[in-house]
């Protein structure tokens, strides 16, 4: 099996950013005294990245693509989406909850300083692959390559955020309308996730339907699945009239983390920008004139 070894802009954005990645990780295991929790998150999402990064290179560079049991025109873009997501997620939580407050100049508060710099760089590293990486306009490529493609699976990664706070503390239950709306996370990840799976599988072929009409009839489903979300969500959570809060309370202030007002807002912050992707992405796919899987 030889290696062959082809410089490009694309390959040395892959090196850099498990580099980068490896740096983060690293680092904040050698001194940055975390604790459990929050900070096995962040250094799942950079081992991650780099174990999945490393494992697209030695692909490439043993030339295997047309081995590996995926289609390699979707999956090397689709992790790389999915890392930056992650690298982005950690540079932004690790700060918060491991920096902040901090005013001395300890190994400790370095090495997180360090692996707070590094996940930044990571995550301009995997953007910079994804760019590198994404369809042009005529080209014929996978649809994970396409914007519909890419949209999708940052629809996946927010309404996972919005499970981590809909279910910790369960903030659904409140009455059928809110039901509703964790209905619609449900449903719309669950075929977006489908979506991807199918594309990196090479599956799309199996269907009874045409993939094309599906993706179209998804797309404009999600959008009014969502569009009622955004609407109702607030209504019964911030609404006085309808059983919510529309102060936040005093103790939120005090307490360490996110109080459940703020999961609440949060939650309809994610709500209205995964209405945003999913209203994005049905433009796009109706504009779409190649879908090659």
């Amino acid at each position: 099996m030889a290696v062959v070894f082809h410089s490009s802009p694309l390959l040395w954005a892959r090196v850099a950013a498990m580099v980068f990645a490896c740096v983060a990780f690293s680092v904040a295991l050698y001194g940055a005294d975390l604790p459990h929790g929050t900070g096995d998150w962040c250094i799942f999402c950079w081992s991650f990245s780099f174990a999945g990064t490393l494992l697209v290179v030695l692909v490439e560079l043993c030339g295997l693509q047309t081995r590996v049991p995926v289609s390699w025109k979707n999956f090397p873009i689709t992790f790389a989406c999915y890392a930056s997501l992650l690298c982005l997620s950690a540079s932004i939580i690790f700060p918060l909850f491991f920096l902040k407050g901090y005013s001395d100049r300890s190994e400790k508060v370095n090495c997180r300083i360090v692996s707070t710099v590094f996940s930044c760089l990571a995550t301009l590293a995997y953007l910079s692959e994804v760019s590198l990486s994404k369809a042009r306009p005529g080209e014929v490529s996978g649809y994970m390559a396409t914007a519909p493609g890419l949209l999708k699976v940052c629809e996946t990664f927010v309404a996972c955020i919005i499970f981590v706070f809909i279910s910790n503390p369960i903030l659904y239950d409140q009455n059928a309308a809110t039901k509703w709306c964790l209905a619609v996370y449900c449903i719309c990840f669950i075929l977006s996730a489908g979506i991807i799976v199918l594309c990196v599988a090479e599956w799309t072929g199996c269907l009874p339907f045409p993939f094309a009409r599906f993706l179209s009839t998804y797309a404009l489903l999600a959008v009014a699945m969502y569009l009622s979300a955004t609407i109702v969500w607030p209504i019964y959570k911030f609404d006085d009239k309808h059983g919510g809060r529309s102060h936040r309370p005093n103790n939120c202030g005090s307490m360490t983390g996110l109080c459940n007002w703020d999961k609440m807002l949060a939650i309809a912050v994610l709500t209205a920008l995964n209405f945003i992707l999913y209203l994005a992405d049905l433009i796009y796919s109706a504009r779409l004139v190649f879908v090659t899987v």
